[in-house]
């Protein structure tokens, strides 16, 4: 039986946890989890067995008989201790069954012990003894390793000895007299040789392996300042927040995604790291007080010191300098829990469920598949990197373990946790974020939706974070449960939407067929995937600042176009005082959008609307811009507005009349050209100040800001076809995006200062 096999058999039972350790990883178990395998045995606890069970065996490969346990009398002779020894049929079915599983749990002892003519303890030993043994072979392979290293040092010593000798003068050729110095200098001397050549071989390797910097001699000349490959024209871009001072170590997906999966010994680790986290998540999902404390308006907090009292291992102590957050969010999602956690595992369809979120994501190695076809016991190593829709907040990289496991309810746990701590002194990049036990808790109810229990238990670096969004952030708007809860919500909304088969007739407007529709959401939600991955301050996207744009900083980057040429991608983000709704309602609305379109040539009428759910700001819709000049001709844009609790979003992209008509026709849209832009409307924070959706450490709910404004965000992205055999982009073309953007928010900030709508 595998490791798997072991893991796909456990069951949650809520017990009291037992502390238990494993190669310097300390961890919680509980009785309750079947299938978890114990650690260390006690001896002592066994003093309640029966006399029959204590003269058992007691070795994986011996049984003592004949001792009773009690003070024999002094006269008599003692009695000769036999030993049944296990046949070799024995040994080797439990030789290949530790292979497998080296942890068996009491079902397995049982089923072993019928199988072997054996009783369960008997069992029990041989695997206890056999896992010492293992242990100590161990420890002599490296104590022989030392020892080899030992011998080779005392080599390279004795050759350095024979070197002294030997020393000639650098000026005349002749022997060298070594009697003018002590014999203590000679010593130094040699050590201080030897020192710099390690000093030397080890800088070498850092300077691949962990970023830093090889010797100034050896650094090659850097490029100049300027974004030489894809802007250019005279003028200079930096990159924002690059100070150029030293080589950069490795990412989080550096790490992750190094060739090579985990080791035999680490394997064991994670699995009691995913069984243990499991248990402290179903726990923060189903507990009320004392460890959610509730608010008055009805509200909840995490009651920290009650946390580190149920949970007082976990995954070690917080790192210096990040802070701690911790949101919990439940709500229905029409979607059934089999589909949920298919979707939560994949990561392809994880980024299609969570575009505004996870701008990357990439399973690095699969531990277990899970048990008859389905997630139930799946176990993976994952990489994602999560993000907030503006270049202005750095996003969170995280290597972590997923792990899915069914409950004896029939409910369904999804359990993320970081594994910076699987090896000693993990990379910093690995420490700017961690995971503590965060998932969700999945469980079907009778109407076909599925209720949801998201919590996010996160420690992170915040200091890097604009202050303008700082707010948000510390409100747990950002990263917390109620986004991810959110956006999962509007992800089930938009599926079952395409997927719907009693369509109204006035809905279809123009299109002509339930096949155009589908084909026109499709498109709809490839837009969407283009806008968010373009337009946060993700590591794929690297951004530049366009100098002398006033008031409004705008960061201008490129990407590859698949059609010809390049993308020019531009943003600035900015703070209104207008509540987000008033703001998401103007945008949308195409009454207005002559009001803020500067590239618009006449009035807008909407040709199709198309519901993603109950929301009335959740659509997609096909728009048409009028040309008032008979010599123009008219433009249609696709649309997608959304909203939820976490913010809004308004993405449009222009469309040709031939690709209209192969989306309507059903065809399938993957293969259209589209160049979204858009905005991204979020809540500043302040209006969340009694919400209680957050602790964070250090900063109190009085401590935030007062108002209800929104943090707007525009997008612009033009495409550029003709591009200079140089690579580089001309000023015009940068300069023209950038008077773009500024004019828009300019209009913006003018219709909404005069309210006429």
């Amino acid at each position: 039986m595998s490791p798997s096999t072991f893991l796909m058999q456990s069951s949650i039972n809520l017990m009291p946890l037992q502390s238990y350790s494993l190669g310097g990883l300390t961890m919680a178990s509980s009785s309750g989890l079947d299938g978890q395998a114990a650690l260390i045995h006690n001896p002592d606890s066994e003093q309640s067995k029966s006399k029959e069970e204590e003269h058992g065996s007691r070795s994986g490969s011996d049984n003592m008989e004949g001792g009773s346990g009690e003070e024999q009398d002094p006269e008599q002779p003692p009695r000769k201790k036999r030993y049944n020894r296990h046949s070799a049929h024995q040994i080797q079915h439990m030789e290949s069954f530790f292979r497998e599983c080296p942890h068996p749990d009491e079902k397995h002892r049982q089923e072993l012990s019928k199988a072997l003519g054996l009783t369960p303890r008997q069992v029990k030993f041989w695997f206890q003894n056999r896992r010492t043994q293992l242990k100590s072979q161990q420890e002599r392979q490296e104590n022989s390793h030392l020892r080899a290293e030992n011998e080779l040092l005392k080599t390279e010593n004795i050759t350095m000895r024979e070197a002294i000798k030997n020393v000639s003068c650098p000026t005349c050729g002749g022997p060298s007299s070594l009697g003018e110095m002590s014999f203590d200098e000679q010593q130094l001397r040699i050590e201080n040789a030897r020192l710099r050549e390690e000093l030397d071989r080890i800088s070498s390797i850092a300077a691949r392996y962990f970023g830093r910097p090889p010797p100034l001699a050896s650094l090659p000349p850097g490029p100049s300042s300027s974004l030489e490959l894809a802007v250019g024209g005279g003028f200079s871009l930096h990159p924002v927040g690059s100070s150029g001072e030293i080589v950069p170590g490795p990412s989080v997906a550096d790490v992750a995604l190094r060739l090579g999966g985990t080791s035999d010994i680490e394997k064991p680790m994670l699995i009691e790291l995913a069984v243990t986290s499991l248990e402290e998540l179903h726990r923060m999902c189903r507990s009320e007080e004392p460890l959610w404390i509730k608010c008055g308006d009805g509200s909840e907090v995490l009651n920290y010191d009650e946390y580190l009292n149920q949970f007082p291992r976990g995954i070690g102590p917080r790192p210096l300098g990040l802070k701690t957050e911790v949101t919990r969010e439940t709500g229905l999602v029409i979607m059934n829990s089999m589909a949920l956690v298919d979707g939560l595992m994949d990561a392809n369809k994880l980024m299609e469920m969570f575009p505004s979120i996870i701008s990357k994501a990439a399973t690095v190695e699969i531990l277990s598949p899970g048990m008859g076809g389905t997630r139930d016991g799946a176990l993976q190593l994952m990489y994602a990197e999560l993000q907030v829709l503006t270049p202005l907040v750095q996003g969170r990289e995280i290597f972590f373990l997923r792990y899915c496991k069914q409950t004896v309810d029939k409910s369904w746990i999804v359990v993320d946790v970081s594994v910076d701590t699987l090896r000693d002194n993990p990379l910093p990049s690995l420490l700017g974020c961690r995971r503590r036990p965060s998932g969700c808790l999945v469980q079907d109810m009778p109407n076909g939706y599925a209720q949801v229990t998201w919590v996010e238990h996160v420690e992170a670096d915040d200091r890097s974070i604009n202050r303008m969004y700082r707010p948000l952030v510390n409100s747990g708007l950002a990263f917390g449960a109620r986004r991810w809860l959110a956006t999962l919500k509007r992800h089930c909304d938009s599926m079952a939407s395409l997927l719907a088969t009693n369509i109204p007739t006035r809905e279809l407007g123009v299109i002509p067929s339930p096949e155009g529709r589908r084909g026109m959401l499709r498109l709809a939600q490839k837009m969407m995937l283009t806008f968010c991955a373009n337009v946060s301050a993700s590591s794929s996207n690297s951004w530049y600042n366009i100098p002398n744009c006033g008031d409004e900083k705008v960061r201008v980057m490129t990407r590859d176009n698949p059609g010809n040429g390049v993308v020019l991608c531009a943003a600035t983000s900015m703070w209104l005082a207008f509540p987000r709704q008033q703001v998401f309602d103007f945008l949308r609305d195409e009454r207005f959008r002559g009001e803020w379109d500067v590239l618009a040539s006449g009035p807008v009428q909407e040709m199709c609307h198309i519901a993603k759910g109950q929301h009335p700001g959740n659509s997609v819709s096909l728009l048409r811009v009028n040309a008032s000049n008979p010599n123009q001709n008219n433009v249609l844009f696709v649309q997608e507005s959304s909203t939820d609790a976490s913010g809004s979003l308004i993405v449009y992209a222009p469309l040709d009349f031939s690709s209209l008509n192969m989306v309507l026709q059903g065809e399938d849209p993957s293969t259209v050209m589209i160049i979204p832009s858009g905005f991204v409307i979020l809540p500043d924070g302040s209006e969340n100040r009694m919400a209680g959706l957050l602790l964070t450490e250090g900063i109190g709910m009085e401590n935030q800001p007062s108002g209800g404004g929104s943090l707007l965000t525009v997008s612009f992205q033009i495409a550029v076809s003709h591009v200079p055999s140089s690579g580089r982009l001309n000023l015009e073309s940068v300069n023209t995006v950038g008077n773009v953007i500024i004019s828009t928010v300019q209009h913006i900030k003018a219709a909404l200062q005069q309210g006429d709508f």
